[in-house]
């Protein structure tokens, strides 16, 4: 079933090594491969390639290429250091085909055909960890004539340590290196390897223009940071943002998870000598560490340091997966709210992005169906509320935006994503479409459900589909921001060809979302366009199994982060049933 792959998030999260029924043996273990590119062909006209790592493997039996994940997008840069992970289990008796393919990432677009193609290598999973020191460096090819660069793999078996650590930095007096203005600081975290060499394992984000950033507080698993080894050095480099990728490195200091787990009562001041880390240490009263410029300290007599970082907070924590809460019987409870506005056509005629085809779904049924047929899973009793917006509703023609699909707003919950989709279609029968878009009341109303439950036995996913621009921007970010406190998740799908720029805005991967001088909390929303999914086969289940995919991703780390904010733990899972009266059988 093709909409399986959309749960393979939830199976990475689980990262438990057990039998594979359809492999055929036990994974010798997990292992992480970390991804970095050289000297990368240039696709961009006015700055650098934006590059992307595609990971595939191969099936063993089908021989078929299947897509594993994608590495985050480094902007401008020829020479990246991917930070997200490829985990996989490890099977020693086994020839494990590996594909990475490289990618100038020209939009927001999840289809490949769209961006530029910047080579590939293939390998197999054992040949990276018999590679000396378990790092395998291979040339780029797929362009005929053109030298791709090279692809740097390294490999390091997860420990089974699932502690977090939760850390906040700051920065005092740190170089100026902007002309016009001050530095635009971000920090970088490497763990060592064995062979001196070092893995990139967080970027902090960037604070604008100061020499004294307070840095957000971040988690990262423990294993990700020294992977068990508690002395192993961790290097941490400074620098200064540019837009067009050049980073003005500042300096950097050393220490290991051991020196930081102390907390603030015991602390060290660590002065890096080299670049390779060796340092000398002396008592202080914070967690203070000197940013060191080795070529700086080396040409300047007088040189003290660029500046100190402050280890301002650090907790650990036993780490809990999204699966752990649903084993303890967490529900995920799922509404879907449909745009009714007069830009999407009168839905008699075909034009119309309501027109119900009778041989296919229009879009707004996909996204509906794609969406909601996984998060069915994970509610007991499979009643749904499904909500409309910007229509006149029957009798008296009042604009509602948020009215119940079944005409019965005393209860508005339908049968399963079948039951949804027959009150749309009923809906379309007897509303009139009119306007205008409005986000923030069907936001609220959800809103208003999950406030009342926030012990973590519940957790809400609003689905919005919609064909224009947002026309209560300011309401809606409101609602978002309030929204974040709460066990909820936003995720708006975009239908019809319209542009979508105002809803980017709402998605907060790159820059929280805010309303009067207030910082959503979480991010919690995921926006993307249908058009961006359509398969050019015309391939309708490929279309929703690639958008179910995208939109669920985000959804379990949302729901960890609002749990962890709460402190919430998981309630152990329930015994295995045994029915009354019958004992244990002994097989002869």
């Amino acid at each position: 079933m093709p909409m399986e792959d959309a749960m393979d998030k939830l199976d990475d999260m689980a990262s438990v090594s057990e039998f594979d029924p359809i492999q055929g043996s036990i994974p010798a273990t997990k292992v992480e491969i970390t991804v970095s590119c050289r000297n990368l062909l240039d696709k961009d006209t006015f700055s650098k390639s934006d590059p992307l790592c595609v990971l595939y493997v191969q099936g063993i039996e089908t021989i078929q290429w299947r897509e594993f994940g994608r590495t985050e997008v480094i902007n401008n840069s020829l020479n990246p250091d991917f930070v997200r992970k490829f985990i996989l289990d490890y099977f020693f008796e086994e020839r494990q085909n590996l594909r990475f393919d490289l990618y100038d990432v020209d939009s927001k677009s999840p289809d490949l055909s769209k961006h530029d193609f910047l080579g590939q290598i293939f390998c197999t999973l054992g040949e990276i960890v018999g590679s000396s020191g378990s790092r395998l460096e291979k040339s780029l090819t797929g362009i005929p004539g053109k030298k791709c660069g090279t692809i740097i793999l390294s490999v390091e078996e997860l420990g089974n340590c699932r502690d977090v650590a939760t850390m906040q930095f700051c920065a005092n007096k740190l170089d100026k290196k902007d002309f016009f203005g001050k530095s635009d600081p971000f920090m970088v975290f490497y763990r060592s390897n064995e062979d001196g060499t070092f893995t990139i394992c967080h970027k902090t984000e960037v604070v604008k223009n100061t020499l004294n950033p307070v840095w957000l507080q971040f988690c990262i698993p423990v294993r990700a940071l020294c992977n068990g080894d508690y002395d192993r050095t961790i290097k941490v480099e400074v620098y200064d943002w540019d837009r067009d990728g050049s980073h003005d490195f500042i300096g950097e200091f050393t220490t290991s998870y051991r020196e930081l787990a102390r907390g603030q009562s015991q602390f060290n001041v660590y002065e890096a000598a080299t670049p390779m880390g060796h340092f000398k240490s002396k008592t202080g009263s914070l967690n203070h560490f000197k940013v060191i410029n080795p070529k700086k300290k080396i040409k300047k007599k007088k040189y003290v340091n660029s500046g100190t970082v402050t280890l301002l907070s650090f907790t650990v924590e036993s780490e809990h997966t999204f699966l752990d809460y649903i084993k303890g019987g967490t529900q995920i409870n799922f509404t879907v709210a449909i745009d009714f506005t007069a830009s999407n056509g009168n839905p008699s005629q075909s034009t119309s992005l309501h027109y119900m085809n009778p041989y296919q779904m229009n879009a707004y049924a996909m996204a509906l169906k794609a969406v909601g047929e996984i998060i069915q899973d994970y509610d007991s009793d499979k009643m749904f509320p499904a909500l409309g917006f910007g229509a006149k509703l029957p009798p008296d023609g009042r604009v509602s935006h948020e009215f119940a699909l079944n005409g019965n707003p005393d209860n508005p919950y339908c049968n399963g994503i079948e039951g949804i989709l027959e009150a749309y279609h009923r809906s379309l029968k007897t509303v009139q479409l009119y306007g205008p878009t409005n986000f923030a009341p069907v936001i609220n109303h959800v809103a208003r459900y999950a406030t009342a439950v926030q012990d973590g036995s519940q957790y809400f996913v609003l689905l919005i589909i919609t064909d224009g621009v947002i026309s209560d921007m300011a309401q809606t970010k409101e609602a978002i921001v309030n929204a974040a406190k709460l066990p909820m998740s936003i995720i708006i799908v975009g239908v019809g060809q319209a542009e979508f720029d105002a809803m980017v805005e709402l998605d907060g991967d790159d820059i929280r979302v805010s309303s009067r001088g207030k910082l959503a909390e979480r991010d919690i929303v995921q926006f993307v366009p249908f058009r961006d999914y359509i398969d050019r086969t015309g391939n309708h289940v490929l279309s929703m199994a690639r958008l179910a995919k995208d939109v669920l991703a985000e959804i379990p780390d949302q729901f960890i982060s609002y749990m962890k904010t709460r402190s919430i733990k998981p309630n152990p899972a329930p015994p295995p049933y045994t029915p009354t009266g019958l004992g244990v059988h002994t097989q002869i």
